[in-house]
């Protein structure tokens, strides 16, 4: 039994609160993930004091269908942006905390629209500008300020947009994450007030598109330093299906440029900015947690929507099964766990829902269709999942121990195969799905997506 609060508040038993952080285009480029390049001292902290997943991965390789499934508990087809897309019925994460006597508020990026499922919260979800569900292109310049420097006017693309990145010589709480952070901080203000527990959520945007963040955070890293991928080339025998985002060629700064290394260092640059930017924002929120006395008594969980190309393959962003674009950061906290503990064991983000139920102590909705991952917070050694699933626009992927596997189907007829050895070939250099030695696991693996296909 968890133990009573104090008894001069006459309460039941004491329910574990929950931080639950977001970060958009999050690859697991971190320090705790063992690269030193990245300055992110707050995010490797929080890992230090719970379990770092090794092999988290993305049902789905878009923000959109990649947090209805965390939300939801459901495997999300890649065109279903909001709760309205979805067919099955289902309680959202949320909404389950809530009815479970939780005062449920959301902060930021969470759900892709802010307006979805708004009922499911104690209060309306803020954001600092209607970024995502205003009626103009939302990162058009300048509608929502998500430009400071006076210079980015000078840069503006054929879409109407602002350079793809900037440095502006300006604050924390110029940018949305600021604003983010310090609405998070005088949220746990209140809530520390309350005498009930809290879901509180929240959604930072960086480092996704455009990667504007404060100079300061720029000034962490010299270019000249900053590596480039080693693989600049396509996965020999990669299916013409198989492509990347288009989203950079939204923005001014891009086109022919993305070939060159200047561009392929300044963009690396930009994005490692925007994680450090991000990283300290997490910093101010679990410091203020633990001034109110809070940390204590919550679970705290940190996770990316999905993974992010940073040039390998000549690829930039996600919308691909490659590695780079599924695989993101988890790390969870929880109060009596052990503390820096890591586990390879597989894990995909639906499980995040039966997840915090099982270490909240709540029951966990029969329409949930993932497992949770609780045990290996405790055993992280322990055998786990053997596979686990991805759904993109006309194919879907299983990743395994050993092998990430994708095929292509057009009327219930396979047309298109890829397969990578991530033993033999962890950067995914040759698709060996045509190669003979590779038909026994292909069959295999092809049989376990067969009933993903009837979903």
């Amino acid at each position: 039994m968890l133990p009573l609060q104090a008894a001069e508040r006459n309460k039941p038993p004491d329910r574990l609160n929950i931080l639950f952080i977001a970060i958009d285009d999050l690859r697991p480029q971190l320090g705790c993930y063992g690269h030193d390049e990245i300055h992110s001292p707050q995010i490797d902290k929080l890992a230090a004091q719970g379990t770092l997943f090794e092999r988290a991965y993305a049902n789905s390789p878009v923000c959109g269908a990649s947090r209805l499934s965390v939300l939801t508990g459901i495997r999300a087809h890649p065109n279903q942006w909001e709760t309205k897309d979805m067919s099955e019925e289902f309680t959202t994460l949320p909404a389950h905390f809530k009815n479970h006597g939780y005062h449920a508020v959301s902060i930021g990026k969470v759900f892709h629209k802010m307006h979805d499922r708004e009922a499911d919260w104690s209060v309306p979800p803020w954001r600092s500008a209607a970024i995502y569900h205003g009626e103009k292109d939302w990162a058009g310049y300048n509608h929502y300020g998500i430009w400071q420097n006076p210079e980015s006017a000078e840069h503006i693309s054929a879409k109407k947009r602002g350079p793809y990145r900037e440095s502006a010589e300006v604050g924390d709480d110029a940018y949305q994450d600021g604003k983010v952070a310090d609405k998070t901080i005088a949220e746990l203000k209140q809530l520390k007030q309350q005498d009930k527990p809290f879901f509180l959520a929240c959604g930072f945007w960086r480092p996704h598109l455009p990667f504007n963040a404060p100079k300061k955070y720029w000034d962490l890293y010299q270019r000249e330093d900053i590596a480039l991928a080693p693989n600049r080339y396509k996965p020999e025998n990669l299916p013409r299906v198989s492509g990347t985002s288009d989203e950079f060629d939204g923005y001014a700064l891009t086109g022919e440029r993305m070939t060159t290394d200047e561009f392929h260092r300044e963009a690396r640059h930009a994005y490692y900015a925007c994680v450090s930017y991000a990283d300290a924002q997490v910093g101010k929120i679990i410091e203020e947690l633990d001034t109110l006395g809070l940390a204590e008594n919550t679970i705290i969980v940190l996770w990316g929507d999905h993974g992010y190309h940073l040039g390998e393959h000549g690829f930039w962003g996600k919308h691909n099964t490659l590695d780079h674009s599924l695989h993101s950061p988890l790390i969870v906290l929880a109060p009596g766990n052990k503390k820096n503990t890591r586990t390879r064991g597989l894990v995909e983000f639906i499980d995040l829902y039966p997840s915090l139920c099982e270490l909240a102590g709540l029951p966990v909705p029969n329409h949930v269709q993932g497992r949770s991952f609780a045990p290996l917070m405790t055993d992280p050694e322990q055998a786990w999942k053997s596979s686990l699933f991805v759904n993109w626009w006309g194919c879907k992927a299983v990743k395994t121990d050993r092998y990430l596997y994708t095929e292509w189907r057009k009327d219930g007829t396979i047309t298109h195969r890829m397969l990578f050895d991530h033993e033999l070939d962890p950067m995914e250099n040759i698709n060996i799905a045509d190669k003979p030695h590779a038909k026994p696991v292909i069959d295999r693996l092809s049989a376990l997506l067969e009933p993903q296909w009837e979903r």
